[in-house]
């Protein structure tokens, strides 16, 4: 006769023997922060967490099982995640990547144009409003394109877009793994709305938006295609 096991699929010899012996784990804070959640599904306070397990008889400890890979663990819900989650910007951390990746193509794209056209400047200025900057202005914009273009002209002698494809790197290439497709391709068509505003794209233009797909990591073909798309009425 087989003999009958509970719930779980244990015996209740095993289910006692479970109770006599055993490994615990003991849990060591090391760091705290804030990160996004997987669980909650938004942004909560970690204790960044090291472990030892031991081997336990009775529910005491007696001889030590080695160590448990370090473990973040949630204070809301208590989950417990690998380190590889903090590597998910908050939801506060992607908000202002975000705004500062759209504000940066925009003075991209606007130094590129080389006039910065009231058109062009009005559509730049609506775009990085809608991003987060809710006080930026076509003047300010102005200023600041013609800033970068004298500042690179006295200190590379290159043109503006040239020094900003540095920019463009720095404030796309950490944010793309973080968007879907639709959001990188998003960003790329505000480029595009800016470059149009005041009439086809120009050469530097293009340049300015093929360095903004290839930071977001969108091939080249794609970048041809949203940019035609861009140009043809809806």
């Amino acid at each position: 006769m087989l003999p009958e096991r509970g719930p779980d699929g244990r015996t209740a010899a095993a289910r006692r023997a479970r109770r006599l012996v055993g490994t615990r784990t003991a849990w060591t804070a090391v760091g705290d922060g804030e990160f996004f959640c997987p669980t909650c599904g938004g942004d909560r306070n970690y204790q960044r967490l090291t472990g030892r397990r031991r081997f336990t008889v009775l529910g005491v400890p007696v001889l030590p099982r080695g160590v448990c890979a370090p473990t973040v663990e949630c204070a809301a819900c208590r989950g417990h995640f690998g380190t590889d989650v903090l590597d998910h910007p908050t939801t506060t951390r992607f908000s202002a990547m975000l705004r500062d990746a759209v504000h940066t193509v925009a003075l991209a794209v606007l130094a590129a144009g080389g006039t910065c056209s009231r058109a062009a400047l009005e559509t730049a200025a609506a775009g990085v409003r809608a991003a987060g900057f809710e006080a930026c202005t076509e003047e300010q914009l102005a200023a600041l394109v013609e800033a970068l273009e004298e500042d690179t002209g006295r200190f590379t002698g290159e043109p503006c877009v040239a020094g900003l494809s540095i920019e463009l790197h720095e404030a796309l290439d950490p944010l793309a793994p973080h968007l879907a497709a639709p959001g990188r391709e998003s960003i790329l068509l505000q480029g595009a709305r800016i470059a149009l505003a005041d009439g086809p794209y120009t050469p530097a233009e293009r340049d300015a938006l093929a360095t903004v797909g290839a930071a977001l990591t969108i091939c080249s073909d794609d970048v041809g295609r949203l940019l035609a798309a861009a140009r043809t009425p809806s």
